[in-house]
């Protein structure tokens, strides 16, 4: 019987079939299918000149979703669903994809490029089929059936990388050097000046009178609102210091603390007399010891100081973890770069994206330099008990220029630390110093012609912490609650009218809340009735009120929008807020400041053209979508573009390094906005 059972086996019939395009070409694009049970691989050979190469994949079709595989030449090939991400580097696709790799990282100088078509879409952000249920179907395979196109391109040669370097670091080296110009041209002014003798003071301008200090006293019978006219100091009140003492240095351990005097009932009284006014001075609001103001303002910079350190040390720490894990498993659906221009360097995989953050810290560092040279300048005309300094122009108080140095630096550490690895769990990295820095524009802003009143630094701070906290919510509850929306517009609306009635009211506005007759309620309803009703035709502080009616409508116009769409990216749309704020209460400042017949010198000029110039430009780039981590990995892909500056940096570096200049240039408007009054007498100059 056994010669029997060669007859009774089944016959199998062996197919082979040659390849005759199994090894790719650099530069030659090669155009194939695959489809679920036909994946499809390809032998790439280092040429001797190329170190990397660029894997290219581009399709017509979004769908079915595939999986590119770079792989070393090892048995067996990973081809199937379940094991491709075994081994290699991998990218799930629709339309293109785009893998950079490097020779020093496979051993014979060559590699396999697997292709697999995923049974199901889910994983590249398409639906589930009704026909994956059946999955032995012919005609479910010949539907999933996908045309690709790959080319292989050599990558960037290592003088790129030098030249790109070189680029970033001397064209922001070439501010220090502007800055320098500038300081030596100020110099020379300067000695002529003082060679020459010197101006006298400005008495002001015709549009100002005259506001003499009120004088308050501790003893009885003292009259509140009596005018000193043996006032020398031009309103300016000292604090119970000895005169002499006043004007020491700021680091005097005999100064005695800010709640000291705000404490006392008389400086109560005497701060409802003078900021109720109609028109105020700054004279009116620089009442207080400067050595006190100015330590006030210091805490801000100590205290972003602290905030920095912990809060960029587990930033840091997270980042470094999430490359780590990339490199390790290979996949770079991890992490949402921009793949046609991401040019690794050591274990960084996009180092153009942390370079081009170089601008920020240089030019952070730059800032602090002109503000401390200020600094420096102002303590020497304290000592020799300069008129102008004492008596003339804006109380020069530099804390919060040098926290906002600090802002840009820490902007460009975070956005370079985003970048490491940019995805949706770490936007906020991104976004956080920015809010911070709007918020430190607007106070300083506030602070010209306030400096008695302006938030404190733990106020503001605790602000800002509440700020981020929201963010962190909208970015993970955003998308899906409608609840979250209600919340944040109620909290928008709410926030801008305490806000408005605390400016409107110069922080004079009290409620009693231990009034057992609800006088709450009738201190709101008298404050309608006295200035809504009787004097509805014009308001007692009109300038304060039309800021506020615009700004205003401008938040109102934000939380109605957002409740009503819903923005996807929470982070940008409130950091949009911020900056329509610090915008409007800047042309604010700008108008009132022309109004009041006071002149723009050209440095503050300048740099208000430069400031508008480059945030123009850095916004047309900011636009350019590069990358979304909003939708999957493939989807994310189909945004990306080729390098366009010096075949190393992509549109979003052009941004950096545009948004870094702005900010810069933003923060001298503010820092020399001032200097044409720096010879006017302080009870001439306006309050707005």
């Amino acid at each position: 019987m056994w010669h029997l059972l060669p007859l009774m086996m089944p016959t199998i019939h062996l197919k082979l079939r040659c390849l005759v395009s199994f090894e790719l070409s650099t530069n030659s694009a090669f155009r194939f299918q695959a489809s679920p049970s036909e994946p499809q691989y390809f032998l790439y050979k280092f040429p001797p000149d190329v170190d990397s190469v660029i894997v290219k994949v581009v399709s017509n079709a979004a769908y079915p979703c595939s999986v590119v595989s770079i792989q070393d030449i090892v048995c067996p090939v990973y081809d199937l669903d379940h094991n491709v991400e075994f081994n290699g580097v991998y990218q799930s696709m629709t339309k293109q994809a785009a893998i950079t790799v490097q020779k020093k990282d496979f051993l014979g100088e060559q590699f396999f490029v697997v292709f697999v078509i995923k049974p199901e879409d889910y994983a590249c952000g398409g639906s589930v089929p009704s026909s994956v249920q059946d999955k032995t179907n012919l005609t479910w395979n010949l539907k999933r059936m996908k045309s690709l196109e790959v080319t292989v391109v050599p990558s960037i040669k290592a003088s790129v990388y030098v030249n790109a370097i070189l680029f970033s670091f001397l064209s922001f080296f070439s501010f220090y050097l502007g800055s320098l110009v500038v300081a030596f041209v100020h110099y020379i002014r300067g000695w002529r000046t003082s060679f020459s003798g010197g101006a006298s003071p400005d008495e002001g301008s015709g549009t100002a009178t005259t506001s003499q200090p009120i004088t308050v006293t501790n003893t009885e019978g003292s009259s509140y609102g009596a005018i000193d006219e043996s006032s020398s100091s031009g309103g300016q009140q000292l604090s119970p210091l000895d005169h002499k003492a006043a004007y020491g240095s700021d680091t005097d351990s005999s100064v005695e603390e800010e709640s000291d005097f705000d404490t006392m009932p008389e400086i109560e009284s005497d701060k409802n007399v003078i900021r109720t006014k109609v028109f105020l001075y700054l004279s009116d609001l620089s009442r207080k010891d400067r050595r006190i103001v100015s330590k006030k303002y210091k805490i801000y910079f100590w205290n972003i100081i602290t905030i920095a350190v912990f809060y960029a040390l587990p930033v840091v720490q997270l980042v470094i973890t999430y490359q780590t894990v990339v490199n390790v498993t290979g996949n770079q659906d991890i992490c949402y770069y921009n793949f046609l221009c991401a040019h690794p360097l050591g274990v960084l995989s996009a180092f153009n994206n942390i370079l081009s953050n170089m601008g920020h810290v240089l030019l952070g560092l730059l800032f602090l330099l002109i503000v401390l040279r200020r600094d420096i300048l102002h303590r020497r005309c304290l000592e020799n008990r300069d008129i102008y300094t004492m008596e003339y122009g804006i109380p020069k108080h530099f804390g919060l220029f040098y926290a906002m140095g600090i802002a840009l630096i820490m902007e460009g550490v975070l956005s370079a630390c985003y970048h490491v690895c940019p995805n949706y769990s770490n936007f906020q990295f991104d976004t956080s110093f920015m809010y911070m820095i709007a918020g430190l524009c607007m106070l300083k802003l506030y602070q010209t012609r306030h400096p008695d009143i302006n938030a404190s630094a733990y106020s503001a701070y605790a602000s800002f912490a509440v700020v981020i906290c929201l963010a962190v919510l909208g970015v993970v509850f955003g998308k899906n609650s409608v609840w979250f929306w209600v919340f944040f517009s109620i909290v928008h609306v709410v926030a801008s009218l305490a806000l408005s009635t605390q400016i409107y009211y110069m922080g004079r506005f009290k409620i009693d809340v231990s009034d057992p007759d609800l006088g709450i309620f009738r201190r709101a309803f008298m404050v309608l009735y006295t200035d809504c009703f009787q004097q509805c035709s014009r308001p007692m502080y009109m300038d304060r009120m039309v800021l506020l009616v615009v700004g205003n409508l401008v938040n109102w116009s934000f939380a109605i929008f957002g409740l009503v769409y819903r923005p996807k990216d929470f982070a940008s749309y409130l950091l949009g807020i911020f900056i329509c704020n610090l915008l409007l209460y800047l042309a604010f400042y700008v108008i009132m400041k022309l109004r009041s017949s006071e002149r723009l010198l050209p440095v503050p000029l300048f740099c208000i053209v430069a400031t508008a110039v480059m945030w123009a430009a850095a916004l047309y780039f900011f636009f350019q979508n590069l990358s979304s981590w909003e939708e999957t990995p493939a989807e994310s892909r189909e945004k990306n573009r080729p390098c366009i500056l010096m075949g190393f940096f992509d549109d979003h570096d052009v941004w950096h390094f545009l948004s870094g200049a702005a900010l810069f240039f933003s923060f001298l408007v503010l820092l020399t906005l001032d200097d044409d009054l720096d010879s006017v007498r302080r009870d001439r100059i306006p309050v707005f």
